[in-house]
C-alpha cells in the first residue's frame, strides 16, 4: 500500500520523537537504526526513505530535543520573573531529571556524542546553544547583554556538569550533594533536600524537562 504523504509526514515525526528520547537515553552508539525503526512501529527498509544517514537523524532528533528545554525555560521565566534563574536551575538539578535523561537535557546526555559528530550535528547544536544563551541572558538580572550572557554560559555549564557528575557517580548521597550544591550556588536559597520539582513535566516523550 502506497504511504500518502501525511502518513509519511507523521511517520517521520514518530522517528524524530523515538530518537530524541532513545538517544538521549542509549547514546548515539547505543543504539541502531533497526531499534530506532522498531520505536516507532516502522520497518527498518524504510528508514533511508526518510534520512540521509543515523547522523542526519542525529542532528534532527538534537535540534528538537534542545528547541524543547528553551520552550521549557521560556515557560519558567514568564512564571517566575523575580527569580527566573532559580527557577530554571531547580527544575533542571533535581534526582528527577538526573534519573530520566530520556525526557531530559540533550545537551548532558549527548555532548560528548555531538563533539565527535559531524558538522551537521554541531550547526544544529550551536545553534540552539546560541539560542539557549540568550534566553537564560533574560534571566540573569541586571547589567549589558554581554555581561548578562557571560553569566548565562556560566550557569548553562554549572548545569550540566552538575547532571553528568551526579550521573556518573555510584553513591547516591554524593550524587544528590552535587545537585545541591550547585543548585544553591544559582538560587536564592539553598537547597538542602532535592525532590521532584513541582515545576518539572516529566510525561513528555520528545521534549525536555528543563
Amino acid at each position: 500500500m502506497k504511504v500518502t504523504r501525511e502518513q509519511a509526514a507523521q511517520n517521520r515525526e514518530r522517528i524524530v520523537d523515538g530518537a530524541a528520547r532513545l538517544f538521549r537515553e542509549k547514546g548515539f552508539e547505543g543504539i541502531g537504526v533497526a531499534d530506532l525503526m522498531k520505536s516507532a512501529g516502522l520497518t527498518h527498509g524504510g528508514f533511508y526513505g526518510h534520512f540521509e544517514s543515523k547522523e542526519a537523524l542525529l542532528a534532527e532528533a538534537a535540534g528538537r530535543a534542545l528547541a524543547g528545554s528553551e520552550e521549557r525555560w521560556r515557560g519558567l521565566i514568564d512564571t517566575h520573573p523575580d527569580d527566573a534563574l532559580g527557577a530554571i536551575a531547580r527544575a533542571y538539578l533535581t534526582p528527577s531529571h538526573r534519573d530520566n535523561p530520556g525526557i531530559g537535557c540533550a545537551f548532558s546526555a549527548l555532548g560528548a556524542d555531538v563533539a565527535r559528530a559531524g558538522p551537521a550535528v554541531r550547526e544544529v547544536v550551536t545553534k540552539r546553544t546560541d539560542a539557549a544563551l540568550d534566553l537564560l541572558a533574560a534571566a540573569m538580572g541586571d547589567g549589558t547583554h554581554d555581561e548578562r550572557r557571560r553569566r548565562a554560559m556560566v550557569a548553562y555549564a554549572a548545569m550540566i556538569g552538575a547532571l553528568v557528575m551526579s550521573r556518573a557517580v555510584a553513591d547516591p548521597v554524593l550524587s544528590a550533594d552535587i545537585l545541591a550544591a550547585v543548585a544553591a550556588s544559582l538560587t536564592a536559597e539553598p537547597v538542602s533536600t532535592l525532590g521532584s520539582d513541582p515545576d518539572m513535566d516529566t510525561g513528555s516523550t520528545a521534549g525536555s524537562v528543563t
